[in-house]
């Protein structure tokens, strides 16, 4: 009888965790083909607690250790999110790119607002049919009578801007905006201001040092665009493989049925299965490392 290699951990451990290791088996699977290290940030997208946060900082950190300790410098990151805290964005570029030679960003189905920012500071996209990216106008938390609602904060200044207008046409104030000038707080006209600059300025900085180096005037141009809001009416718009690549960025297609994006797409699957069946928010993974 031949000899069968069976798993290395115990029987009973290994059944436990055995989605774990089906997992591992397939992030592998897409170092085969790339030859680069992978590192997973998978976000429950319909979980309450998803968003990026400071919480993400030392789980990633732990990731990026494993890449070093692996002597691996050359990174790809699988990017799940549907975005959040700005600064802490940043905070995660930053902590890659201090200590890796390059970047690439694989989204196998979507990276929005503030994860968008991430795949900017890449050195390529990996994108296919299922992927998206998406606009990185700011959004402004406003109370409602029935709860809090996000709103662009371009539009809060369109909407000063358009009764400002009204106001010099007419040759005065039109007495229908009064409740809501009255309510109008100069801190959050302030606030909208500077929000869209700190994310142009974030989407500038990263694209002139990376994917635009080459044409570093190109990078203020993206910048706009993807923070236009009248480009972008919402702000969970779709910016699809083949926009991205019209707006200037360094996205390389993958077919669906190529090797490399069924190996992708199938750990996708697997993340977005076991994250929805357990309940959980977020999940970091390397073929070495797992948190959840």
């Amino acid at each position: 009888m031949g000899e069968v290699n069976f798993p290395e951990q115990t029987p009973l451990y290994h059944a436990l965790h055995a989605e774990r290791y089906a997992r591992r088996g397939l992030i592998e699977r897409v170092e085969h083909f790339t030859k680069r290290k992978l590192i997973v940030y998978f976000a429950n997208v319909a979980h309450p607690q998803s968003s990026i946060s400071k919480d993400d900082i030392e789980p990633f950190q732990e990731m990026i250790h494993d890449c070093l300790i692996s002597e691996s410098k050359h990174i790809d990151l699988l990017l799940q999110s549907g975005g959040g805290d700005i600064d802490v964005a940043e905070k995660i570029v930053t902590l890659i790119r201090g200590q890796v030679e390059s970047l690439r960003v694989i989204i196998a189905e979507r990276a929005k607002s503030a994860a968008t920012l991430i795949a900017l500071a890449a050195d390529e996209i990996l994108m296919s049919n299922t992927s998206e990216l998406g606009p990185i106008d700011p959004q402004v938390i406003i109370p409602t009578p029935t709860g809090y609602m996000m709103y662009p904060a371009q539009s809060f200044l369109d909407g000063l801007k358009r009764i400002m207008e009204d106001t010099q046409r007419a040759g005065f104030l039109n007495p229908a905006y009064f409740p809501i000038l009255s309510n109008l707080n100069p801190a959050l006209i302030d606030f909208c201001v500077k929000a869209i600059e700190r994310s142009k300025q974030f989407a500038r900085k990263w694209l002139e040092q990376y994917m635009c180096r080459q044409e570093p005037n190109k990078a203020e141009e993206i910048a706009s665009r993807l923070c236009n809001a009248q480009r972008y009416a919402s702000h969970g718009a779709v910016i699809d493989w083949r926009e991205a690549q019209e707006l200037g960025l360094n996205v390389k297609y993958v077919h669906p049925v190529d090797q490399l994006w069924e190996a992708v797409w199938r750990l996708h699957t697997s993340y977005e299965v076991f994250v929805r069946r357990h309940q959980i928010a977020k999940i970091y993974e390397t073929n070495k490392v797992s948190i959840t």
